[in-house]
């Protein structure tokens, strides 16, 4: 149960192409966005679809997947643990951020098929 600690699993599509960054050690990081969907029917048997978005971030090999691979509307699988950070805003604010670092993904649907 350790591993259980801190871990994300989540099913969506891209909301963005992936935003690379190569940083001065060669190292690349990934950050997009996902959207995740949950389909029910309410009291009245009403369809309701609520969106839910994530912000990641990739690191190392599986940025480099992501890069090569993902891109705006692409159905992924993925696997990572939260972070939270905080840093200072335009105004010297302190702002809040909590991501998904992604430790693995899997490309799901047909046009990924030739990935």
């Amino acid at each position: 149960m350790y591993a259980l600690k801190n871990k994300v699993q989540l099913i969506g599509n891209l909301g963005i192409n992936p935003e690379v960054k190569t940083l001065e050690n060669g190292k690349k990081m990934v950050r997009f966005s996902m959207a995740t969907n949950e389909t029910y029917r309410n009291t009245k048997g009403e369809k309701i679809v609520e969106t839910q978005w994530h912000n990641l971030v990739a690191w190392g090999k599986v940025a480099e997947i992501a890069e090569k691979f993902l891109q705006k509307g692409s159905e992924v699988a993925l696997e990572g643990k939260l972070i939270n950070r905080s840093y200072a805003g335009k105004q010297g604010n302190k702002k809040y951020i909590t991501e998904i670092q992604v430790n693995g993904l899997l490309l799901l649907g047909k046009d990924n098929a030739k990935a």
